[in-house]
């Protein structure tokens, strides 16, 4: 059984092929965020890694023909549903409140070093 996304069934063999192109995208990229166009948490995402002068790769899914098909993919993978959804060195970091937390720990910046997304120099703490 698929997933209904806007209306339309998705199948098994879309699942699958979608999760394959997660999976390589997050295993290609240091940082990914999956995210949509329109949604408040992903820019607040996106403006702190802009901020932190962090190299990341965006996928808007509102824009992808495939969208709702890689969502309901990173739902299966990830447990995760919503936007963004962001990995970190290949690792599943959470949605905005899980980078959010991290940055207010401390633990951000550290992690996108390691991952090579961040110069050790360029981000501000």
């Amino acid at each position: 059984m698929g997933t209904v996304w806007s209306g339309r069934q998705i199948s098994r063999e879309e699942i699958e092929m979608a999760l394959s192109k997660a999976k390589e995208i997050v295993s290609s990229n240091s940082v990914v965020v999956f995210s949509k166009t329109w949604c408040g948490y992903c820019k607040s995402v996106k403006k702190l890694f802009s901020e932190l002068n962090v190299s990341y790769k965006v996928v808007e899914l509102d824009e992808e023909s495939d969208g709702g098909e890689i969502q309901s993919a990173l739902k299966e993978w990830t447990g995760q549903s919503t936007v963004p959804n962001v990995f970190i060195g290949g690792k599943h970091i959470g949605g905005s409140d899980a980078v959010m937390e991290k940055h207010r720990a401390g633990k951000l910046v550290p992690l996108l070093t390691e991952a090579g997304a961040i110069a050790n120099n360029s981000a501000q703490l």
